[in-house]
C-alpha cells in the first residue's frame, strides 16, 4: 500500500512516528519543530506542518541559530532520548545554522536540521540568495554545513528521503555519534508528490544502547584502581547523557575515591556529597586541583578531555601519573595515552564498583580525612565570595551568585555558556540535583542561554529556569524573549550589566593586550574605548520585547526581585548592575593554567611581562604517554 504525499509532508509524517527507547522508557524523538519561513521552505515544509499540526507541534522562531539553541537545551535535558527539528529557508537562514549546529555537535547533542537548499531541476540558475561555485554546480551554502554535521545530506529525489530520513535518525539515537543531523532539501523537492510505502510512516522505536566493557578491559582497569594510592575521578557531561549519577555515588562511596568534575559533568554528585570535591582545570577548586597534581591514576568518566580541564596538559604532575577512560566513544576513552574502558558510563561504574567490591577495595582513610579537610576549607571560601556585609551596596557578581544560591532548591535549573560567568558558577555554585546545573562550555557560545531556556522549560514545564547572561552575552542574542513572551515560557532571566567582556577583559590584561577593546565605553580621546560607560539600558530593552523586568540596584533589592522572579508564572528579567568590565569579580583566581599563546616579540611592558608568564607555564606542560 501506499499514500501519495509531497516530499516535506512524507518527512513530517515519518518524524512524527519515531521513538526512543532506553531502560523501560519510551518517548516522542521529535517533540516539535522550529521554523522561520522563507522562499525555500514556506510552500514545502511549511505547508506540511499546517497539513500535520495535530502531530507535529511548530514553535515559531525570531533567529535560525537560536531555533537551534533553544532545540539543544530542549534535547539536553530530555537526556539526549528526545529533541526538535529546526527548518529555514535557504541562503542567510540556512547558514544562520551553523553555529547552533557546531553547538549541538561538540556537545554530543541530538537536533535535526532541514534548511531549503537551490532547485534540484535547475529551472532557473541561480535563483534567489543562491551562492554559485564556478567550478561545482551541486555546491550550496548548505555544505557549510557538512563539517559540523554528524551525518549530512541533500535530497535531489522524493525517493531519496527513505534511506536519507532512516540514516538521520540512526545517527540521532546513537549515544557515540549523535550531534546536528542536516538534511538539505532542495525547495522544488519539498513540494512535489511521490507514491510512498506506507511502511515509511508506520512507528519506530529506537534503542538508546547501554554497551557494556569488554572483559579484559574491565580486568584491567580494576587493577590500574587496586594498585592506585591517590586515584581522582574526572566525571563528564558522559554521566549525565547516561543517567550515571546513582551509579557514581555508589561507586565513589564504596571506594572512597574522590570525584571532581568537568563543566559538563558538574552536579554528577551533588555539592554536599562526601567525595565531590567540586570543578576540575582552569576554572576549577583548589581542592580538585591540588588533587589532579599528586593523583596517580586519573579515572575519566565521560569526559574529552578538553584543554580546560587538562590546563592545557600542565595539571596532572605526578611523574607517574595513569590514565583510566571509561567512555561509550573509543576516540575519547584512547585520549591522554589512556588506558580504554569502552562502555556505558553506567554500565562501565557499575561493573567496576562490583568487581572492587569482590576485592574490598578501597581508598586509605588518611587520604579522605586529606580531601575531606580540603573541600571544607573551600567550602569557607565560597561562603566569603557569597557574603554580602553591606546589603544596601550594588552586589559583586559571586553575591548576585550567593544571593540566587541561597533562593533555588534541587528543582530549579541554572543556564549559562559564555563570559565571566562559567569560570565562577564552575567553581562557586553548589549544585543540587544532577540537571540543575546546565552549562554549554564545549562551544560556549554567546547566545546560547536565552534560547537554551526556552528549550529546557518546554521539556520541563514544572521547573524555574533561569537564564543567567552578562551583557555582551544579551546583546548577542535577546530575540528568542519574543518567542518565551508570544508563548508563554515563564523563563526567569537574570541579566548582569558589567559594561563589557568582563571574561576578554581580563584574559587580556593578563596576556598583554591591556583589554583593548573589550569595554562598552565612549571613544576617549587617545582612540581608545575608555571613556564614560555608555548609556545603553539593557532592562528597558528587555520590557520592550514583552518581558516584565524587575530592577534591582542593591545586595537587598536583588534577594527580594530574584524572590518575585522565582515566583512569576510569566517570563521574567531580573536586572543588577554589578562591577565594570575593568574590575575582577572577586571570585577566587584561576588554580591552574589555560594556555592562550602571548606575543614572542612586543615593545610594550605589558605584552612582554606577560610572554615572560607564559613561558615559565609552558615549561611545566607533558605529553602523557
Amino acid at each position: 500500500m501506499t499514500t501519495r504525499l509531497t516530499v516535506a509532508q512524507a518527512l513530517v509524517r515519518f518524524l512524527a512516528a519515531q521513538y526512543t527507547e532506553r531502560d523501560g522508557e519510551r518517548r516522542r524523538l521529535f517533540g516539535a519543530t522550529w521554523g522561520i519561513f522563507g522562499h525555500g521552505n514556506v510552500a514545502g515544509l511549511g505547508q506540511a506542518l499546517v497539513e500535520y499540526a495535530d502531530v507535529m507541534p511548530y514553535h515559531q522562531g525570531r533567529n535560525e541559530q537560536s531555533m537551534v539553541h533553544a532545540a539543544v537545551g530542549y534535547a539536553r535535558q530530555s537526556n539526549r532520548l528526545s529533541t526538535h527539528a529546526v527548518t529555514t529557508s535557504i541562503g542567510p537562514g540556512a547558514t544562520n545554522l551553523v553555529t547552533g549546529a557546531a553547538l549541538a555537535t561538540v556537545n554530543h547533542l541530538p537536533v535535526l536540521l532541514l534548511p531549503g537548499d537551490v532547485f534540484a531541476t535547475r529551472p532557473a540558475d541561480p535563483v534567489l540568495q543562491q551562492l554559485e561555485v564556478p567550478y561545482a554546480g551541486d555546491v550550496s551554502v548548505n555544505d557549510a554545513l557538512r563539517p559540523v554535521s554528524r551525518y549530512f545530506d541533500r535530497v535531489m529525489r522524493p525517493e531519496a528521503l527513505i534511506p536519507a530520513a532512516l540514516q538521520a535518525v540512526r545517527v540521532l539515537t546513537d549515544p557515540v555519534e549523535t550531534g546536528a543531523v542536516t538534511l538539505a532539501l532542495p525547495q522544488d523537492v519539498q513540494a512535489e508528490a511521490y507514491d510512498w510505502p506506507d511502511d515509511f510512516f508506520a512507528e519506530r522505536t529506537w534503542t538508546v544502547r547501554r554497551p557494556g566493557a569488554d572483559p579484559a578491559e574491565l580486568a584491567g582497569a580494576v587493577e590500574l584502581l587496586r594498585a592506585a594510592r591517590r586515584p581522582l575521578v574526572v566525571a563528564g557531561g558522559g554521566v549525565h547523557h547516561s543517567r550515571a549519577e546513582e551509579a557514581l555515588a555508589a561507586f565513589a562511596g564504596a571506594t572512597g575515591i574522590p570525584v571532581a568534575s568537568t563543566q559538563a559533568g558538574k552536579g554528577s554528585l551533588r555539592y554536599d556529597h562526601p567525595q565531590d570535591v567540586g570543578a576540575i582545570g582552569h576554572t576549577g577548586t583548589a581542592t580538585a586541583d591540588d588533587l589532579a597534581r599528586t593523583a596517580d591514576l586519573v579515572i575519566g568518566v565521560g569526559t574529552r578531555w578538553t584543554d580546560f580541564t587538562t590546563a592545557s596538559g600542565t595539571l596532572f604532575a605526578h611523574p607517574d601519573v595513569r590514565f583510566l577512560n571509561l567512555n561509550i566513544a573509543s576516540f575519547d576513552g584512547h585520549k591522554l595515552s589512556g588506558t580504554p574502558l569502552v562502555a556505558d558510563a553506567r554500565s562501565g561504574l557499575e561493573a567496576l564498583t562490583e568487581a572492587l567490591l569482590v576485592h574490598g577495595h578501597r581508598v586509605a582513610d588518611s587520604y579522605v580525612a586529606e580531601y575531606g579537610a580540603d573541600k571544607a576549607r573551600w567550602e569557607r571560601r565560597v561562603d566569603a565570595c557569597y557574603a554580602a556585609e553591606e546589603p544596601d551596596a550594588r552586589p559583586t557578581q559571586p553575591q548576585v551568585l550567593g544571593a540566587l544560591d541561597a533562593l533555588v532548591d534541587e528543582s530549579d535549573v541554572v543556564i549559562n555558556a559564555a563570559g565571566s560567568l562559567p569560570g565562577d558558577l564552575h567553581k562557586l555554585w553548589r549544585a543540587r540535583s544532577r540537571d540543575q546545573y546546565h552549562l554549554e562550555y564545549g562551544y560556549s557560545c554567546m547566545g546560547y542561554e536565552i534560547p537554551a531556556a526556552i528549550g529546557v522549560k518546554l521539556a520541563a514545564p514544572e521547573r524555574n529556569v533561569w537564564a543567567l547572561v552578562g551583557d555582551g552575552t544579551y546583546l548577542m542574542m535577546p530575540t528568542e524573549i519574543v518567542t518565551a513572551v508570544q508563548e508563554g515560557v515563564a523563563i526567569k532571566v537574570l541579566l548582569l550589566q558589567n559594561h563589557g567582556y568582563a571574561s576578554i577583559g581580563g584574559l587580556s590584561e593578563e596576556t598583554g593586550g591591556e583589554r583593548y577593546g573589550t569595554a562598552y565605553r565612549y571613544r576617549a580621546a587617545d582612540g581608545t574605548f575608555s571613556g564614560e560607560p555608555l548609556p545603553v539600558d539593557l532592562a528597558a530593552n528587555a520590557a520592550s520585547l514583552g518581558m516584565r523586568v524587575l530592577r534591582a540596584r542593591t545586595v537587598r533589592e536583588l534577594r527580594a526581585a530574584l524572590a518575585e522572579a522565582r515566583a512569576a508564572d510569566t517570563p521574567t528579567c531580573v536586572y543588577v548592575e554589578t562591577e565594570t568590565a575593568d574590575t575582577v569579580s572577586g571570585a577566587p583566581p584561576a588554580q591552574a593554567w589555560w594556555d592562550v599563546p602571548v606575543a614572542e616579540t612586543a615593545t610594550r611592558p605589558s605584552a612582554v611581562k606577560a610572554r615572560e608568564l607564559y613561558e615559565r607555564h609552558v615549561s611545566t606542560r607533558r605529553r602523557h604517554l
